[in-house]
């Protein structure tokens, strides 16, 4: 845990430890894009899951495409696994996508089973699951200093440094839509 300094973006990692920690089902299945499907359980056997979760269906998540890109890119060496997922089939993923499919691995989530499970109420998501299947931290709409303290967290978890959230070009902080539709 991070420690929290008054008035910083700490407070967030701080809210996050107090919320109940949700486990997600290790039957839960996962649809990796142009892959065999398996369990979160097979999928978290050897690493963490960093995970931007996306609902190609709103203006909102495309604009985080490129921030989220190059976020989930600073962690690609680190001992963890990161992934984008997105509420649709998965021509609808790699439509949405495009070369963004080949940066990090894909998952189609059409019926949002997974973004049910993980209990967020508006996309898109910045996520952290353990290897045990718990979320370390969630961060829904975009707001970089809700984001930093999942990602700091993580690169320290990891022996890593965190991405830099913000640099020119990137949106301007928004809430985000319903999770479920």
């Amino acid at each position: 845990m991070l420690p929290l300094v008054p008035g910083s973006a700490c407070r967030s990692v701080l809210a996050l430890s107090l919320r109940a920690v949700t486990t997600l089902p290790a039957d839960l299945v996962l649809h990796p894009v142009g892959g065999k499907e398996r369990t979160l359980d097979e999928q978290l056997k050897l690493f963490h899951l960093v995970a931007v979760v996306l609902d190609p269906y709103t203006y909102e998540s495309s604009w985080i495409l490129d921030t989220a890109a190059r976020i989930l890119a600073g962690f690609a060496g680190a001992d963890c696994r990161v992934a984008w997922i997105v509420a649709a089939d998965e021509a609808g993923a790699k439509s949405f996508l495009g070369e963004l499919t080949e940066q990090a691995i894909t998952f189609a989530d059409p019926d949002r089973e997974f973004i049910k499970a993980l209990g967020a109420k508006e996309l898109p998501a910045f996520v952290h699951l353990a290897l045990d299947r718990s979320v370390v931290g969630i961060a829904e709409g975009w707001d970089p200093e809700t984001w930093r303290p999942i990602a700091d967290n993580l690169a320290e978890m990891m022996s890593w440094t965190a991405p830099t959230m913000l640099k020119t070009g990137d949106p301007v902080p928004y809430a985000g839509t319903p999770a479920l539709g």
